[in-house]
């Protein structure tokens, strides 16, 4: 036959029932438990404070810390960690402060190419929502305007034409009517 162990006691002074149930010791020490019996850990929990102690400050504080799990934080789009870069090798000068006139953003550089019904849609200057019936009037509009008849038989302005005419295929073909 096997031993039993032998059941911890309640840590309740004078309670001769089982300690089945943790119950932190205190605020700095939540990895220390008392032992209770049911009834007693209930009675403990329910008059248990975390912050018993503590101001409204340093509430405060512990809350924002805890939102970050204890974690130090910056804002958004700021690289003020301690020692960024310090491991980083910048060889193309990207993260460097030096390169960029103040208040100019490295993503204006970095644009994503455009699909060709947004091009499209910036050789004919308009916005969505683009009905076929605006679609249309623009497209005459800019054809009036560029037109090589207009121009003398321009050469370039031959080619902006023949730009207005890609492009309003494109935006046809996505916006039918």
């Amino acid at each position: 036959m096997e031993a039993e162990l032998p059941a911890r006691p309640c840590d309740y002074p004078g309670c001769p029932a089982e300690g089945d149930f943790p119950a932190p010791k205190s605020r700095l020490e939540l990895r220390s438990y008392y032992w209770f019996c049911l009834d007693h850990v209930r009675a403990y929990n329910s008059t248990w404070n975390y912050y018993a102690g503590m101001n409204e400050a340093e509430i405060e504080a512990e809350i924002r810390s805890d939102t970050v799990w204890q974690r130090p934080s910056w804002p958004l789009g700021e690289r003020r960690a301690p020692y960024f870069g310090a491991s980083l090798r910048d060889a193309f000068g990207f993260f460097s402060q030096n390169t960029r006139a103040k208040g100019e953003s490295r993503w204006k550089e970095r644009r994503l190419p455009l699909s060709p019904r947004e091009e499209a849609l910036a050789v004919f200057g308009i916005e969505p929502p683009v009905t076929p019936v605006r679609l249309k009037a623009r497209y005459k509009a800019l054809v009036k305007l560029h037109h090589p008849d207009t121009h003398g038989g321009d050469k370039t302005a031959e080619e902006k034409l023949k730009i207005i005419n890609r492009a309003y295929a494109t935006l046809k073909a996505c916006y039918p009517g």
